[in-house]
């Protein structure tokens, strides 16, 4: 009897105490911001489901972010820390409990922006992921953005730099002498002590991978006689880092470095034209790949990778089009699905539509595109085995899904297998780094000597 009272009693006591109480707290296992041209993503991770929602703020620009049951502010504080000062939409991070249950993020802004979250399930080695990312107001035109970097640069003078650098401060000065994180009627006074805002310079990525050659604009300007325009995509980026070899590093590192070897090469000659789909740590779906290139109106599109196998013996350089019946081996078929797991990994959320994808590609009628793409990938993979080993020794096909292009040749290229201890040393190297882009380099233009585009205006075109 007394067991029953006392479980009576109990049940009154949990009906009164408030819910939050025995709410489950939630800790932030890590906390990742990835800034591009096109958008910044903030990344938190989490064991257990992360329930959140934000909203905006003008007068100043902001955005905040109200995150349920986080108990531990420490690996949020670090956003900050990571937050680069050329990001182009975030100026400063701050952090605080805004009451009992609710911890409040606030993103400064440089500019208004449109936002969107998805919370994402545990997959590969990540748990629960709440993703927000950062949109201007009014997109960015890829061809509008590719052909203003081709503008010659002045140069201002000291005086110049000196009074912008005076205004700027005196500007920083002003925001951060607000007393309060929001304006009335948001109460923030817990909050007043935790500002914190972008470090002088930017995180410093691995020099493996990062230092070797920085992708700059083309020395001869854009004409309406187009130059043959080239878009070279860096496999992986952001949320997906591709393939890890033994050694630690990731395929996303080597490829951007690959692609920005190439790109630079590309750019000396003078009838060519690169410009690098991904030209930093991002991730970009693999549709809005694509459909990056056709806004750009390119003639080609390259997309490079370091491949993975399940053993570490595998090795060689391979090169894939794409296939519309069927791949043309079972590695082949794997490495497929292995890539196209990408957005799965990178964070894209399939029943949202991502400004990317929002642009219908044709129906894959492309029968004389994917015969192009066989051409230039067998061309590619002949000058590959100048610098190493193939794989296979013949181009293979099969349905990745960055290929999908109808009516641009596409070929993925495969540098060498990262997951092999010694092929991963070489391509972290900065000098082999340049001998596949050089073969790769030598294969596109031996493809075009015997294939010569169509003299049609690419660049300022209508595809």
């Amino acid at each position: 009897m007394a067991k029953t009272w006392l479980a009576l009693i109990l049940f009154l006591v949990s009906c009164w105490i408030p819910s939050f109480v025995f709410a489950q707290e939630i800790t932030v296992a890590a906390a990742r911001i990835w800034p591009a041209e096109d958008y910044t993503r903030v990344t938190l991770e989490s064991k257990n489901a992360i329930e959140a929602k934000f909203f905006t703020v003008a007068n100043p620009d902001r955005l905040v972010l109200d995150l349920s049951q986080v108990n531990d502010l420490k690996i949020l504080r670090s956003l900050s820390e990571h937050l680069s000062a050329t990001d182009p939409y975030i100026k400063a991070i701050r952090i605080g409990h805004f009451n009992p249950t609710t911890v409040r993020v606030v993103f400064d802004l440089k500019v208004p922006v449109k936002a969107s979250s998805v919370l994402l399930d545990p997959v590969a080695n990540y748990g629960y992921r709440y993703m927000l990312d950062l949109y201007p107001v009014n997109p960015n035109d890829p061809l509008m953005s590719f052909l203003a970097k081709q503008e010659p640069v002045t140069k201002p003078s000291s005086n110049q730099v000196t009074v912008n650098n005076q205004q700027d401060k005196q500007s920083d000065l002003a925001q951060n002498n607000k007393s309060n994180l929001l304006s009335n009627p948001v109460n923030n006074a817990s909050l007043s002590d935790q500002t914190t805002s972008a470090p002088s310079k930017a995180v410093i990525e691995n020099d493996a991978v990062s230092k070797p050659i920085v992708s700059t604009p083309a020395s001869h300007p854009i004409t309406a006689k187009h130059d043959f325009l080239i878009a070279v995509d860096a496999g992986h980026g952001g949320e997906d880092p591709g393939a890890h070899g033994h050694g630690g590093h990731n395929e996303k590192d080597v490829t951007l470095a690959i692609a920005k070897h190439l790109s630079a090469l590309i750019n000396e000659d003078p009838s060519l034209r690169a410009v690098l789909i991904r030209d930093g740590d991002y991730f970009i779906p693999l549709q809005g790949r694509t459909a990056k290139a056709r806004r750009l109106h390119a003639d080609m599109f390259v997309s490079i990778h370091a491949d993975a196998y399940v053993t570490e013996d595998a090795k060689g350089s391979s090169v894939f089009a794409l296939s519309e019946k069927g791949a043309t081996s079972v590695a082949a078929k794997w490495l497929a699905q292995h890539e196209n797991n990408a957005d799965l990994i990178g964070g894209v959320d399939l029943n949202h539509k991502d400004p990317y994808l929002a642009q219908t590609l044709f129906d894959l009628s492309q029968t004389a595109t994917i015969n192009d793409s066989l051409k230039l990938a067998q061309s590619v993979l002949t000058q590959l085995h100048q610098v190493n080993d193939l794989h296979r020794g013949r181009v293979e096909q099969a349905g990745f899904a960055v290929l999908k292009s109808p009516d641009i040749p596409s070929i993925l290229v495969e540098t060498a297998f990262i997951t092999n201890p010694t092929e991963e040393q070489r391509l972290v190297d900065s000098d082999y780094q340049d001998q596949l882009a050089h073969a790769i380099l030598k294969g596109i233009k031996t493809y075009l000597a015997n294939n010569p585009p169509a003299q049609n205006n690419t660049v300022l075109g209508t595809r």
